[in-house]
């Protein structure tokens, strides 16, 4: 956890907070919410959590790498410095702001879009809900499509791998 140790005394006291543990796209992340009632998927055929949330937390100089979840996932800004959303359906990039200084509190990724975050200043807190619920059976990493990867590679290098 020397990560840790790096960053401010308010940005250490939300992890403790929220007992946030390191993401595997990179930030800080905490399920909170898992939803007991189970949906049929019809994207996979199998049965899922009808909802899960999250909090999740980007610092200065993480990302979130580019990712795509098989279902929707809405993000709901809560604290800190505004965040960027960065889009990717394999043809066009789009670039969103949520966060208090726009007024823009929520952004919806579609399923199966890829997606990656970063914040605009010391910190961003978030929540990310996703429904049917995430399973990480559901996810992969854009490295993992090697076309698409080589298109972003030039603008996003950051997003595309952990520092």
């Amino acid at each position: 956890m020397n990560e840790i140790n790096k960053l401010t005394p308010e940005i250490r006291n939300i992890i403790a907070k929220y007992n946030l543990i390191p993401h595997p796209e990179g930030g800080f992340y905490k399920e909170v919410y898992r939803s007991g009632q189970v949906v049929l998927s019809n994207q996979i055929n199998e049965n899922r959590n009808s909802v899960t949330h999250i909090y999740f937390l980007l610092c200065k100089g993480q990302f979130s790498r580019f990712h795509s979840v098989l279902h929707d996932e809405i993000w709901n800004f809560y604290e800190g410095d505004p965040l960027k959303l960065i889009e990717f359906d394999g043809k066009h990039i789009e670039e969103n702001v949520i966060g208090k200084e726009n007024g823009v509190y929520v952004s919806i990724v579609k399923g199966g879009v890829f997606q990656a975050a970063e914040t605009t200043g010391e910190y961003s807190l978030v929540g990310c809900s996703v429904a049917p619920g995430f399973d990480f059976k559901d996810f992969s990493f854009l490295d993992d499509k090697s076309d698409m990867h080589n298109t972003l590679l030039n603008e996003f290098p950051n997003f595309l791998r952990l520092k």
